[in-house]
């Protein structure tokens, strides 16, 4: 961690794959439409779905795009890949429907969350989920996961105006626990989105690795790190060293 990172006052967090298992819930999406479209290679319908989920869903953050129109684009990429040329937009809202239902069924959070949050906001540590989700969608994710209840607050792209890595979504978190920028500390799974947009927001990045994807984050002096185990020990040893009594003047 830089020398100069902050004791945080408060963490924010994201929430697909940094609290949640986005990957398997997404996966078990995704062999769901594979199943209805008769698609037979998860390996291929996965690369184009993550491909075709941050093209899409990049532009609907962007404006570009609606969040129907979003979704559909990634249903008829992958039944371009199966084999299907032409597919109607209610077809791709239903679709889209039947895989958002095996991914609210696979909803589950990694197990270092409860533990880590409880520690956390039992030390006093302000705590805020910072996501560029649906606003619904991510609170019923939290319902779901059951740890509603340690965030004081939950800023999402589509009710503030602004997504990730746009300061703004950040500085919102920071007014709505009433902390300044440079004494939170935002963890998140997206280098550009979470990281890069913590440090131009003027917040401690840590970026979370959960499934060794290697981001290229060192040139960015950005702390990586693959569980909230290792979030809780630089907070801890952040606010010991800040609370250790300076040296003498020389």
């Amino acid at each position: 961690m830089p020398a100069t990172a902050p004791a945080p006052e408060a963490i924010f967090f994201d929430l697909d794959d940094t609290l949640l298992d986005d990957r398997a819930a997404s996966s078990a999406g995704l062999r769901t439409l594979m199943e209805l479209l008769g698609h037979p290679d998860f390996g291929a319908a996965r690369r184009l779905w993550d491909v075709q989920t941050d093209i899409s869903f990049g532009a609907y953050i962007a404006g570009r795009l609606t969040l129907a129109e979003q979704r559909r684009e990634r249903v008829r990429a992958l039944a371009v890949q199966a084999g299907h040329a032409h597919i109607a937009d209610a077809h791709c809202d239903d679709l889209y429907q039947r895989y958002l239902a095996a991914h609210r069924a696979a909803w589950t959070p990694f197990r270092d969350v409860a533990p880590v949050l409880n520690d956390l906001a039992g030390n006093g540590v302000r705590l805020a989920v910072v996501t560029n989700g649906i606003e619904q969608l991510q609170t019923d994710k939290l319902a779901r996961l059951g740890i509603a209840e340690y965030f004081g607050a939950v800023v999402c792209a589509d009710s503030v105006g602004a997504g990730k890595p746009d300061p703004r979504i950040f500085h919102i978190a920071c007014q709505r626990v009433g902390v300044p920028p440079e004494r939170a500390w935002h963890v998140g799974d997206q280098l550009r989105a979470d990281a890069l947009g913590a440090i131009a927001a003027g917040l401690h990045p840590i970026l979370i690795d959960r499934h060794e994807r290697g981001e290229a984050a060192a040139h960015h002096d950005i702390t990586v790190v693959t569980g909230l185990d290792e979030v809780r020990n630089l907070a801890r040893a952040a606010h010991t060293a800040a609370a250790r009594p300076a040296g003498p003047v020389l």
